[in-house]
């Protein structure tokens, strides 16, 4: 990264990444903010020392209006539920993970007759729901808010059923000169950022298959392939 307001650190090695728990990554510094940028998985995740604090995540939560019957947001789900909606068949059941106060994306599939359950640790938060599997679960903008995103995956997995998919809508990660301007970066609880070869490589790890529907949409798909231990994460 050379753009004056990121001073690049030497690669040094650290605890692992958080998304794919590799020992290395490069230290990133963007004005006051400390990164990580992992050269295996090429995700990017704010500085444990950083992460906001469960009351700061709430309080910027409740300024966001997701209303589930604006149209406006409605059309803006619609490049996620319209891929995912063609990968579903009748009477299966999902999860709308990290739904926020208003499920909207969640309340579209129920709106065509699919068992959704939802689920936020702010605002739906009952667990029960987390003890079960799902043959789809929507994750609309919510793994950038990952403070644990190996862990958060490895939860993911275990709730997937066989062929079942996982439809994910995220800002993929610019350029390295555009990083420090980044609109989507100024989220206070944006924390993990994710690119093309981050989902290749998650996908990887846990035998998904995987593919790019459109910039910013990914959809996974657990299947029957045997993975060995040494790529899976030992995270739950």
């Amino acid at each position: 990264m050379k753009e004056k307001n990121i001073e690049s650190v030497t690669s040094c090695k650290i605890k692992g990444c958080r998304v794919c728990l590799n020992g290395w990554a490069e230290s990133v510094k963007v004005g006051e903010l400390d990164y990580w940028h992992c050269p295996n998985c090429a995700a990017m995740f704010l500085d444990e020392a950083h992460l906001p604090n469960r009351q700061a995540e709430y309080e910027r939560y409740l300024l966001h209006k997701n209303d589930p019957y604006d149209l406006r947001y409605r059309n803006f789900l619609m490049k996620l539920y319209e891929p995912l909606l063609e990968k579903l068949r009748p009477g299966m059941k999902g999860l709308d993970f990290g739904c926020g106060s208003g499920p909207a994306l969640g309340t579209m599939f129920i709106e065509k007759r699919y068992d959704v359950a939802f689920y936020d640790p702010f605002f739906y938060p009952d667990t029960s729901v987390l003890n079960r599997t799902y043959d789809f679960i929507i994750c609309s903008e919510v793994i950038e808010h990952f403070h644990r995103p190996a862990h958060e995956f490895c939860k993911l997995d275990a709730m997937l059923n066989l062929g079942g998919w996982l439809g994910i809508m995220t800002c993929f990660l610019p350029n390295e000169t555009q990083f420090a301007n980044w609109h989507y970066r100024s989220d206070l609880t944006h924390v993990a950022f994710y690119c093309e070869k981050t989902f290749e490589y998650i996908a990887w790890q846990f035998g998904w298959n995987y593919e790019i529907k459109a910039k910013d949409i990914v959809l996974m798909q657990r299947n029957a392939t045997s993975v060995p231990l040494s790529r899976r994460c030992n995270c739950i």
